[in-house]
């Protein structure tokens, strides 16, 4: 059995559209300002399609769901994210655990972890982690310009059975 691993990294700058939602590992947090992006612009879902993509080698989330195509314009990343699983486990792997590390200066997202882990997992079909921390005002997030995610995911190979009569 073989067993892969894979990254990913999304960033999204916050939004100035005053009636956007944020939406992080699928669960909305409520009074905070949403990101700006193409579909939901939920990066720990991003940063997690990544991951999963990039260690079944099947490329990036921009080659498979592009943001110049309108069709996703407003997409619901943790759809996003079914979809991806979907293509992982036809590509021959399954995921065996992921681990989130969202990087924020605020909202404070301590309140809302256990939500986008149970949310994240039930998608995954594995144990996820999520974690958040600040930028201590060092950076773009840290002057709390957005959020940034990084994931890291282990997949193991599908074995595939042996033909009749092998």
């Amino acid at each position: 059995m073989s067993v892969r691993i894979g990254q990913g990294v999304d960033v999204h700058p916050f939004s100035v559209d005053p009636g956007r939602r944020l939406v992080l590992g699928g669960v909305e947090i409520p009074g905070a300002p949403g990101l700006a992006g193409h579909s939901d612009a939920d990066v720990v879902a991003h940063a997690l399609c990544d991951a999963l993509l990039g260690a079944a080698g099947l490329g990036d989330l921009g080659h498979h769901f592009p943001d110049t195509d309108p069709a996703f314009a407003g997409a619901d990343s943790i759809g996003l994210l079914a979809e991806v699983v979907r293509r992982v486990v036809a590509a021959g792997f399954r995921p065996v655990n992921a681990d989130c590390t969202v990087l924020a200066e605020t909202p404070k997202l301590s309140p809302h972890v256990d939500a986008m882990v149970s949310r994240l997992a039930a998608v995954l079909g594995a144990p996820v982690s999520v974690k958040a921390t600040r930028g201590e005002g060092m950076g773009a997030v840290g002057r709390g310009e957005g959020v940034a995610c990084l994931a890291v995911v282990l997949v193991e190979g599908v074995p595939t059975p042996a033909p009749e009569g092998a």
